[in-house]
């Protein structure tokens, strides 16, 4: 797609965030003017069972409850000619754009986004659903912590028995650096373990900006991942994570730790470092969101929409007094009747115009009264 679209369904664009096989993603706004990130899938990547598969799994994803630690998905079109899906947007860095601009994080920040972003893959399987593409591009590091984006895109890539494969046509889909050898091999039956795998490979970027595996052409790196006698490479990790990370990257599913293992592992870790995880999450916000201006893009309005709204608070009829403005009417006491008397017109004193004081609320200068009335009157 080369222009920018206007709309994708109901959601007005406003710039693409990025690209990549599958499709693009644009940040947009709904009716209302909430932000969201819309990802439209390239068509050669559907069939009508692929179509079905992602409508089943979009509607499960929705019962994914329990943690912040996953971009809510809000709603997808999987039948669009272009079909799509809108989750919510996340600003921020992703923890391979913040490695590589900045550094990579001390050990114990890396057991906070461990163990975090498990609490999140946690809530995932919960719900009987697999991420499938864990990857240091898919982690925000935001104002209240990482995020994982891009739930539910897995739908679009694993369909039917015949196309449930990430080998199709001779053509790998996914990212390969952090696939897990199962996975990378064409297995159509990955398990929770092939996250485990992946968030493995998220924690080594995080702590020595590399990869268990690489080479010059995907290939090369497939031919790697699936060789049981070619070890991960995990040089450059911090000594008190490498056991850790040795069971992540086991090349047997059945040998890696669960999720709930993983985040149990990283709390032992800031259990001896003498930091709660509550600590550490904070460190890591200040870390990593903390440097990052982005954060408040789109936050502040434009210079002409704050004069048009001082325009519309001075201008036109705002001065004009409404109902509740109107001091009530005082009744004048009922006096005896008295003879009257001529006396010698006076003139009229000057009319003093007095400058009007800033106008008060309807409501607190009402409140006001009634207090002055309740004061006067105790008895009431």
């Amino acid at each position: 797609m080369s222009e920018l679209p206007s709309h994708i369904g109901r959601y007005a664009c406003s710039r693409k965030l990025g690209s990549g096989g599958m499709g693009e993603v644009f940040l947009a706004y709904s009716p209302a003017g909430s932000p969201v990130a819309v990802k439209v899938i390239r068509s050669d990547r559907l069939d009508p069972v692929t179509r079905a598969r992602f409508e089943r799994e979009a509607a499960v994803a929705r019962t994914v409850i329990g943690t912040n630690r996953i971009a809510r998905f809000l709603e997808a079109d999987p039948y669009a000619d272009r079909p799509w899906l809108a989750m919510e947007y996340v600003p921020g860095y992703t923890l391979q754009e913040y490695v590589r601009e900045h550094e990579v994080l001390p050990v114990a920040l890396v057991a906070s986004l461990g163990a975090l972003v498990a609490e999140g893959l946690e809530a995932v399987h919960g719900a009987g659903l697999l991420h499938r593409d864990l990857k240091p591009q898919n982690v925000i590091l935001g104002a209240d912590g990482p995020v994982i984006i891009d739930f539910g895109l897995a739908a679009f890539v694993d369909a039917s028995s015949s196309h449930d494969s990430l080998s199709t046509s001779g053509m790998i889909i996914g990212s390969v650096r952090c696939m897990p050898p199962e996975q990378a091999g064409g297995n159509p039956r990955v398990t929770a373990a092939a996250d485990v795998y992946a968030l493995g490979t998220v924690l080594l970027f995080a702590a020595a900006e590399h990869y268990p595996y690489d080479g010059p052409s995907w290939q090369a790196i497939i031919w790697q991942i699936t060789n049981p006698e070619i070890e991960p490479d995990l040089t450059g990790v911090p000594a008190r994570l490498l056991p850790l990370l040795r069971r992540m990257l086991a090349f047997e599913a059945e040998e890696r730790p669960t999720i709930p293992d993983v985040a149990a592992a990283c709390a032992e870790l800031l259990a001896d470092a003498s930091i709660s995880p509550a600590d550490a999450r904070l460190a890591l916000i200040a870390r990593t969101a903390g440097r990052n201006p982005s954060l408040r893009e789109g936050q502040v309005p434009p210079p002409s929409i704050e004069a048009r709204l001082d325009e519309l608070s001075t201008g036109g009829d705002s001065d004009a007094a409404g109902p509740l403005d109107v001091p009530p009417a005082t009744p004048k006491p009922v006096e005896a009747e008295e003879p009257e008397i001529a006396e010698p017109e006076a003139p009229e004193p000057p009319v003093r115009l007095r400058e009007r004081p800033a106008r008060r609320p309807a409501s607190s200068r009402v409140a006001a009264e009634l207090r002055a009335a309740y004061a006067a009157k105790p008895t009431l």
